[in-house]
C-alpha cells in the first residue's frame, strides 16, 4: 500500500505509546445538572493528554466519533505544542502555523497522526469516525487515515454545501466542505449503519388511488433489462382492460408468471386507473424501510449551512457571535443518524462550541435514545490572554444554554485533565497525593469520578466501594515508605472484615500472598506503577 511521507512522520508514528496517562479531576462548581446527564462529559484540556486519559475507561465503546480539526489554511492561528522527542519538531513548537510556513503541512500531518491513533483504540468494532475537512488538507488526511486504520478499513466521502451565496473574491466560488468517513469494519459498520428520516419529496410519492385498505402506496417497475433472465420472465400478459403485452425490447417481467399471478391476485399490481397501462408494483408506506440510504452529497437544505449555524449561535448567546468555525446542529444530527444507535457513546475531541453535544441532546428528545456524548476543547490560552478558555466560557456555556432553551432532559460533568500519573512519571520521582492516586484507580475500575474524596481514608487504605467490589489502595506519597509497602495476610483480612463485597480489589506495590490464596479470597491484586492502567 502507498504510504505518506512527511517530515517528522517517524518521530511522531508511535508517540501515542509516550503519552503518559493523566488524571481527569471533575470540577463540580461547573457541572450543570449531571444527574440528568449521566455519561455526558466536557473536558477540559489537550486533546491528546485528555484522549489517552479517556482511553483505560472507553478503549473500543465509542461508536460514533467527529472531529472538526484545523483546516490548516494558514489563517486559524493554531500552533503546534505536542512534547514529541525530536530537535526537529522541538523547533516548531510554540510557533503560529501560517501560509508562509513551508512546513505547515508537515506539522499539521504530526499533530494529527497521534490522536488519530488515539482515537483509533477509542473506536468500537463497528463503529465509524467522521472529520470535517475543506480542499488544503482532504488528500493528506485520506491517505494518512488509510495508514492509522488499516487498509482494509472503508471509507467514503461526503460532500457537504456549506453556503448556498456566490463567493466573487477568489478565482471559484468554494461553497462545500468534505466529511470523511472511516469505518475500520465495513461489515460491521454496514449491518448497523442509520438510515435518514424520509424528506417530505419522499413522503409525496405515496398515493392511493385505488383506496386499498392497506394504506399509502408508490408503484415501481415491473421490468428490467434482460441480461441476466431466465426463461420464466418472458411471457405475454393480459390487462384487466383487454390489452396484450410483451416484456419491452430488450427488457424481461422481474418476476416468472406464476409470481404475477400470486401478486395481482393480492391486488399488488397496479394496471392504471383504465386497467391498460405496462403493469408495475405497489409498494406500500406501511412496509417500506422507515428512513432513506444515506448518499454522499449533503445540500445546505438537508443540513444547514455555516450561516445558519452562526445564526443559532447567535440566539443563544445573546447576539455575541462567540466563536466563528461553528457547525450546524442538522449537519451533526445527520451524522448521528447515520452512525449512533439510540445508546451509543459519542465523542469530538476538537469540541468548539459544542455543537456535537447539542445535537445528541436534540436527537435523544426526539427518538428517547440514550446517547451520551464526550467533548474535549482546549482553553487556548497564551501569554497575551492567559484568562482564555475556550472550553469553560464557550463548549460548556453553549452546551448549558442549549439544555435551557430548549429544555433538554440532560445535563453534563465537566472535568479537567490533571497531572501525569503512570509507571515511568512516578518512577522518575512525581508521585501523586495519596487522594489524587485513590481518585484515579478509582476511575480506572468503575469509569465513574469518585463521588466523594473525603470517604478516602488513607488510614484504612480504602478507595471506595461498588455494588461488586471494594476497592483499596495501599500507598504512600514517599519512596522509602513505598519500599515497605505489601498487601498482607493481616491486611487482606482486615479488609475483609470491614468491607463487605463480592470481590476486593488491592492495588499495591507488592503482594505477599500467593495466587491460591489470592483466589481463595476473591482478590484482584493489581501491581503498581507497573499494572496500574491494566485493563480488565
Amino acid at each position: 500500500m502507498p504510504t505518506l511521507q512527511f517530515k517528522g512522520k517517524a518521530s511522531v508514528w508511535n508517540h501515542h505509546l509516550a503519552i503518559p496517562y493523566h488524571t481527569l479531576e471533575e470540577v463540580r462548581d461547573l457541572d450543570f445538572q449531571p444527574g440528568k446527564g449521566d455519561g455526558n462529559l466536557i473536558v477540559e484540556g489537550d486533546n491528546l493528554l485528555a484522549l489517552k486519559a479517556l482511553l483505560p475507561q472507553y478503549a473500543g465503546k465509542v461508536q460514533c466519533i467527529y472531529i472538526d480539526p484545523p483546516y490548516n489554511t494558514g489563517n486559524e492561528g493554531w500552533v503546534y505544542n505536542d512534547n514529541v522527542n525530536s530537535p526537529l519538531i522541538r523547533q516548531w513548537l510554540g510557533r503560529e502555523v501560517g501560509t508562509d510556513d513551508l512546513t505547515r503541512h508537515d506539522k499539521w500531518l504530526c499533530m494529527m497522526v497521534p490522536r488519530l491513533k488515539l482515537l483509533r483504540e477509542l473506536l468500537a468494532d463497528d463503529g465509524a469516525i467522521f472529520v470535517s475537512i475543506d480542499d488544503n488538507e482532504v488528500h493528506r488526511l485520506r491517505e494518512m487515515m488509510d495508514e492509522v486504520f488499516g487498509e482494509d478499513q472503508w471509507t467514503a466521502t461526503f460532500i457537504w454545501e456549506k453556503r448556498t451565496t456566490r463567493e466573487n473574491r477568489r478565482v471559484f466560488s468554494f461553497n462545500h466542505d468534505y466529511i470523511v468517513l472511516c469505518a475500520p469494519n465495513r461489515d460491521l459498520f454496514e449491518a448497523r449503519r442509520g438510515l435518514l428520516p424520509l424528506t417530505e419529496e419522499v413522503e409525496a410519492r405515496y398515493g392511493n388511488p385505488d383506496s386499498d385498505p392497506r394504506g399509502p402506496w408508490q408503484s415501481v417497475s415491473l421490468n428490467a433489462q434482460a441480461g441476466h433472465a431466465t426463461e420464466d420472465q418472458f411471457y405475454r400478459i393480459k390487462t384487466p382492460g383487454g390489452r396484450t403485452l410483451d416484456p419491452p425490447p430488450g427488457r424481461c417481467w422481474t418476476v416468472t408468471e406464476k409470481r404475477l399471478k400470486e401478486l395481482i391476485a393480492d391486488n399488488r399490481v397496479w394496471f392504471g386507473q383504465d386497467g391498460t397501462n405496462v403493469p408495475r408494483l405497489k409498494k406500500f408506506r406501511s412496509e417500506a424501510k422507515e428512513g432513506l440510504t444515506p448518499h454522499t452529497l449533503w445540500t445546505a437544505a438537508e443540513v444547514g449551512t455555516t450561516d445558519s449555524a452562526k445564526k443559532a449561535l447567535l440566539q443563544l448567546f445573546d447576539q455575541e457571535l462567540p466563536f466563528e468555525a461553528v457547525k450546524p446542529v442538522e449537519l451533526l444530527l445527520h451524522i448521528l443518524r447515520i452512525g449512533t444507535d439510540l445508546d451509543s457513546i459519542i465523542l469530538d475531541s476538537f469540541a468548539g462550541s459544542g455543537t456535537t453535544m447539542h445535537a445528541v441532546m436534540e436527537l435523544n428528545g426526539e427518538d428517547g435514545g440514550s446517547r451520551k456524548c464526550i467533548l474535549v476543547q482546549m482553553t487556548e490560552a497564551t501569554e497575551k490572554e492567559p484568562e482564555k478558555n475556550i472550553s469553560r466560557d464557550i463548549t460548556r456555556e453553549r452546551v448549558k444554554r442549549a439544555i435551557e432553551k430548549n429544555g433538554y432532559n440532560s445535563g453534563f460533568r465537566y472535568l479537567r485533565v490533571g497531572k501525569a500519573i503512570d509507571a515511568q512519571t512516578m518512577l522518575a520521582g512525581e508521585l501523586p497525593t495519596y487522594t489524587e492516586l485513590a481518585k484515579h484507580v478509582y476511575y480506572l475500575r468503575t469509569g465513574a469520578y469518585h463521588p466523594d474524596a473525603n470517604q478516602v481514608s488513607e488510614t484504612d487504605y480504602f478507595v471506595g466501594g461498588t455494588e461488586r467490589e471494594a476497592l483499596f489502595l495501599i500507598y504512600k506519597n514517599d519512596y522509602d515508605a513505598l519500599t515497605r509497602l505489601a498487601l498482607t495476610l493481616e491486611l487482606a483480612e482486615k479488609f475483609r472484615s470491614a468491607h463487605e463485597a463480592k470481590r476486593y480489589v488491592v492495588y499495591a506495590p507488592a503482594c505477599y500472598l500467593d495466587q491460591e490464596s489470592l483466589a481463595d479470597m476473591k482478590i484482584d491484586f493489581v501491581l503498581i506503577p507497573y499494572e496500574l492502567h491494566r485493563r480488565g
